[in-house]
Formats: C-alpha cells, structure tokens, sequence
C-alpha cells in the first residue's frame, strides 16, 4: 500500500496525542501505471518504409527493350559508378564514371533522361547492375536517386561479364 505521511510541524509532538494524517496513495498509483499501459499500447513507434521493385521475369525475350532509350548504371567499387546508354557493345553515349553525389548520378541520370525523351519521345528505361564489390548502400543511393529524377521504369540486373570489363577500364571493379 503507498501512502503519504505528513511530517510533525517543528519536530515538536503537541500534547494531544494526535496521530500524523495519511493519505492512501494506491489509486493514484494504479491509475499511473493504467495511463502508462495505454499510451505503450496505443503508441505507434517509427512505421518501416519500403520501396516496391518489380522485378525483371525470367522468361523476357533478349531485345525486349530499346537500345535508344535505356540507361545501364554499373555499380562498382569505392562508391562509383558507370552509366552508358545503349548496348556495351554500341554505347549511344560512351560510358562515363559519377559518384554518388547531386551532381554526379543524380545529373546523369536527368540528363540521359532529357536527351532520350527528346530523341525518342519517350521516357528511360533504366537498368542497375550491382557488381560483387559494390555495396548495398550504393544500390539503395542508385535507387532514391531514380526516386528523385521521377524515372518510371527501372530494373535491378545480373551484370554482365562485357559490364565487368567496362568497370575493370574505369578502375571501378
């Protein structure tokens, strides 16, 4: 049982014997603990966030994509990357190393965008290929800045052993 007690006034006890007041404190104390259950319970701790990626089918036809209007980005070592339009045999643009930056990827990725879009008169089709020394990180930096450019189609890849050479040239494998 909790309770308050009060204390004698000067140390002094009067002469009438009169025994200190107390105050039952449980209901104060459960009514606590009540308040302290709900709000655990009602609380919504930080929601997870997820992107939704769709994933390229198995079965699709080489060639089901237009050479004219894709963008691959390579993803190496040290934080860079190597983007290309086109096939790795027959660049439309030669194939160029970025970081991570605003002006690295995030550039590169409008530009190619705009360039295709006024060639071709649709959007970019973007294809990632994370290579064995990339990192994780890089993959979810290639991905929020797809977000950011408004890229509505965009696919994660096996790379390819023509892509492995082309990062080997740039020194990003």
């Amino acid at each position: 049982m909790a309770e308050l007690v009060a204390s004698e006034k000067n140390g002094k006890r009067s002469s009438l014997k009169k025994l200190p007041p107390r105050i039952d404190l449980t209901a104060m104390v459960d009514l606590a603990f009540l308040l302290i259950t709900f709000f655990i319970l009602t609380t919504s701790l930080i929601k997870p966030k997820a992107m939704d990626v769709s994933m390229p089918v198995k079965d699709t036809p080489p060639g089901g994509y237009a050479a004219s209007r894709t963008m691959t980005i390579c993803l190496g070592k040290n934080n860079q990357a190597v983007w290309y339009v086109g096939l790795p045999d027959q660049p439309i643009v030669q194939p160029a190393i970025v970081n991570y930056s605003k002006t690295g990827l995030r550039m590169a990725i409008a530009n190619a965008g705009k360039d295709i879009l006024k060639k071709t008169g649709k959007t970019i089709i973007v294809i990632v290929k994370p290579s064995s020394h990339s990192l994780y990180d890089n993959l979810v930096n290639t991905l929020d800045e797809l977000n950011i450019a408004s890229v509505p189609s965009y696919a994660i890849a096996d790379i390819s052993p023509k892509d492995i050479d082309m990062l080997k040239q740039k020194n990003a494998y």
